[in-house]
């Protein structure tokens, strides 16, 4: 025998309302209300089975067909990050490598400009030596 929930609700408080659950077994009269008569079954023909077992049979082919064709187009998105990836990665690398190319000629023209400065600095006090020397045996020359 079936069993009935009653729902009775008790004074309200601060923190919600409150209630009181009461299980009791159905009553007679009560079950024949609730008694729900289902539709009166069909017999079925082989041929109705067959044509459910072809539909249930599609609605297989069609979820799986969807369910490919979203593997798919995963498949193909992952392949386009791939080679997004690839490529960024590959224009990375060519951008650094023009760049550390870049800095290392400017390295090589920063040093060819300083030895040039000290090469110049270098003969102009050798000139100044030479012409001191010549000044020296010049005076020498000239007191003896």
């Amino acid at each position: 025998r079936e069993t009935y929930l009653d729902i009775k609700p008790i004074n309200k408080r601060a923190s919600g309302q409150a209630f009181e659950v009461i299980l009791k077994p159905s009553s007679p009269v009560s079950e024949a209300a609730h008694c729900i008569t289902s539709p009166p079954k069909r017999d079925l023909s082989l041929d109705d089975i067959q044509k459910k077992l072809e539909a249930a049979e599609d609605r297989r082919r069609s979820q799986e067909a969807s369910v490919l064709r979203a593997l798919a187009e995963k498949r193909e998105h992952e392949r386009d990050v791939l080679l997004k990836a690839m490529e960024e990665n590959s224009n990375f690398s060519r951008m650094a490598e023009e760049k550390l190319q870049f800095k290392m000629e400017q390295i090589e023209e920063n040093r060819m400009a300083y030895l040039a400065a000290i090469m110049e600095r270098l003969q102009e006090r050798e000139k100044h030596a030479q012409e001191v020397r010549r000044n020296k045996e010049l005076r020498e020359e000239v007191t003896a």
